[in-house]
């Protein structure tokens, strides 16, 4: 399994640990954060691997709070994080960022 896969498990895992009825649902060419099973249209978020990074993406991002600016985006609503490997997801803080889209 290479990095890219590896930080995406480990997201994947953690958003488990964080909301453990979340259900992770192949979209859009990545996986989606599905919170409640029994509204499978709904999600907040998900995990998309390109070439040189893993986007975490946060359907209300730009809502969240994020006083160091790590979220990336100038939509609407939207906002990401790349991340490039595992200690990223410590230093850019994407356990709160999961919190918060799971509130």
């Amino acid at each position: 399994m290479d990095e890219l896969a590896q930080v995406a498990e480990a997201v994947k895992a953690l958003a488990r640990d964080i909301a453990p009825e979340v259900e992770c649902v192949s979209k859009y060419g990545g996986e989606v954060f599905v919170p409640n099973p029994t509204a499978p249209k709904r999600f907040v978020g998900g995990v998309f691997i390109y070439k040189e990074h893993l986007s975490v993406e946060f359907s209300d991002g730009a809502n969240f709070d994020d006083p160091l600016g790590l979220l990336q985006g100038k939509g609407e609503a939207r906002r990401h994080l790349k991340l490039h490997n595992l200690a990223e997801i410590s230093e850019k803080s994407v356990a709160g960022f999961l919190r918060q889209a799971f509130d």
